[in-house]
Parts: C-alpha cells; sequence; structure tokens
C-alpha cells in the first residue's frame, strides 16, 4: 500500500486525540503490529481498513484515498421557514454540557466494573438519543458514528483527552472477566446547575436500565435500535430516525399525545 496512507493513519490518530492501545484495541491487535502499520512495516487487510473508515468517519473509499474526514460547523439553533408550519431541526451541540454530563455518568456507575470505555460510548448515546426522543431537545447534540461496536461518539476521545490534562479525570486499566478494559474515574464533581430537574431525571433512568449491561450486551443491544440499523456505516446516526423506534427502544408515550 501507499506509504502516504500509513503517514496519514498516524495524523489522522492523533488529530481525534486516540491512543495507540486504543487504535489497537478498536483493530482487535496488539500494539506493536498496530505500531507496524503506522511504521508502513505491515499491510492492511481489507477487513482492517474498512475498521479505520469507520473509526475515523470517512468511507472506504475515501480512507484508501488518503482523503480527511469532512469537518462542518453546526449552528446551535432551531428555525423555520418563513413561510411557517416546517420546523427544520438543527443538532445543537453543548460540548460543556457534555463534559458535564460525563462527570455526572462517571460520579453515578464509573466505578462499575462492567462501566468501560465502550459501555460509556453506548450509555451516552441511548442519554442523548432517548433525550431527543422524549422531548424533541438536544440534551448534548453529540455526533454518534456507526462502527462495528455500535454507536460511538465522535467528541468524546478530544474531550476525555482534555479532561485528563486537566486531572478532571483519571484514566485507569482494569481487567473484567478475561478482558482488559479502559475506565475513567472522576476527580471532581459536575456542575449539577448545568442540568435541569427534566435532564437529571432523564440520565439516571437511562444509567438504572442499562448501566448493568458488560460491553457486549449493549453493544447487541445498541445493534437493535433504529438509528443505528438504518445509518451507513461509518456515518453519523441521524437523531430524527429516533421516531422510527419499534416499542423494545421507544421511552415516548405517544399514546398519551393522541
Amino acid at each position: 500500500m501507499d506509504k502516504d496512507l500509513f503517514r496519514k493513519i498516524k495524523a489522522l490518530r492523533k488529530e481525534n486525540n486516540f491512543s495507540q492501545e486504543y487504535m489497537a484495541s478498536e483493530l482487535g491487535m496488539s500494539r506493536p503490529t498496530y505500531i507496524q502499520i503506522e511504521q508502513g512495516e505491515r499491510d492492511l487487510t481489507i477487513t482492517e481498513a474498512k475498521k479505520l473508515a469507520a473509526i475515523f468517519s470517512v468511507s472506504l473509499e475515501d480512507f484508501l484515498a488518503g482523503k480527511a474526514p469532512e469537518r462542518r460547523v453546526v449552528i446551535e439553533k432551531e428555525t423555520k421557514k418563513p413561510s411557517g408550519g416546517l420546523q427544520i431541526r438543527v443538532t445543537e451541540k453543548h460540548l460543556e454540557k457534555f463534559k458535564q454530563v460525563l462527570l455526572y455518568v462517571l460520579g453515578k456507575v464509573g466505578s462499575k466494573p462492567n462501566v468501560g470505555e465502550t459501555v460509556l460510548h453506548k450509555l451516552l448515546y441511548f442519554i442523548d438519543f432517548d433525550y431527543y426522543e422524549k422531548f424533541e431537545e438536544n440534551l448534548m447534540g453529540a455526533t454518534y458514528i456507526k462502527n462495528h461496536h455500535g454507536p460511538t461518539s465522535k467528541e468524546m476521545g478530544a474531550i476525555l483527552a482534555n479532561m485528563q490534562e486537566k486531572g478532571e479525570i483519571e484514566a485507569v486499566k482494569s481487567g473484567y472477566f478475561k478482558y482488559e478494559q479502559k475506565k475513567y474515574l472522576p476527580r471532581k464533581r459536575p456542575n449539577l446547575d448545568a442540568f435541569s430537574a427534566r435532564e437529571i431525571e432523564h440520565i439516571d433512568d437511562v444509567l438504572a436500565r442499562l448501566s448493568d449491561k458488560n460491553a457486549k450486551e449493549i453493544e447487541n443491544y445498541s445493534h437493535e435500535d433504529i438509528p443505528w440499523k438504518v445509518a451507513k456505516d461509518g456515518q453519523p446516526l441521524s437523531y430524527e430516525s429516533v421516531f422510527y423506534r419499534d416499542e423494545r427502544y421507544s421511552v415516548r408515550n405517544y399514546d398519551d399525545e393522541l
């Protein structure tokens, strides 16, 4: 393969604040083997190339061509067409609230032996998407990508790295059954003023329902949710698709609205 591709992999990893350990884990290989890829000493299989494309949120074609993922600025507002009637929903990103939600979730369930990085991604996904279905508003409004492990927050890696630098969280490694997992423990309390009572109640409800699931259980559970099922590999999940959920996943009582 083109040497430029291997240099691009390293550049994309650093741009997304992913560690070599994280990349190796996602690809199902050891860190030394992954390092060989970055150094151009080992070719990629097509399966590994697909996984890397999904991790970096690009199509396989663009990844092999060395193209960077498209970056978009999201307008933080909700608007209507002047002619009236039709509402255009624009995803609102609340990245400071994302950090506070992380601290809150880690304070509540971060010490549970099953809550590693994979489970954390899925808990945040259900917190965000369930809230949108219930209230048609964004709580955090993060971007979640469809990859082979289920919905993965695009912003979480950079936010976790920033929080570690500031000493707000601590990354630790622990064993869960025969698997090693990466965990995060809070070193400060969340700012509860950032939440409404409704938001805290919602987050607590999601944690009560899902935080006891291990990584495989919550991964499989997320794979049956409509937003993940209808999205294309490596592409963002649509918040609007929550309104097509079936009774297993829907958290809104539509009968009360008839």
